[in-house]
């Protein structure tokens, strides 16, 4: 048997680890936006529910981050968990890009 690391697992690192990487970013990102600024082209109940849900996408996703690095990268996050935080970082991008062109009027 050889002693070599499961090539797998390391498809999966290359592949789980930035992505994860990525969603912290954006949600990060979303977050301080739609909690420091008023954004007028959305009503304040919306702006509180995105907000809402993107903390409760970036603690999500820092425990799958959290768990891929604990266990030597060698789970992965099943799609039907990452389609959610997918879709809410499309949204949070039209939330900002229509934000930063707002800006630029």
């Amino acid at each position: 048997m050889s002693n070599t690391a499961n090539p797998d697992h390391e498809m999966l690192r290359q592949i789980l680890e930035p992505l994860l990487e990525d969603f912290i970013y954006w949600f990060d990102r979303a977050q301080k936006l739609l909690s420091s600024e008023r954004l007028s082209f959305l009503p304040e109940s919306e702006q509180a529910d995105l907000l809402a849900r993107v903390e409760h996408a970036l603690k999500e996703v820092g425990v799958a981050s959290s768990l891929f690095k604990a266990t030597g990268h060698q789970v992965g996050v099943d799609m039907t968990t990452m389609r959610p935080w997918h879709a809410l970082l499309l949204e949070c991008q039209a939330v900002g890009m229509r934000y930063y062109r707002n800006q630029a009027i």
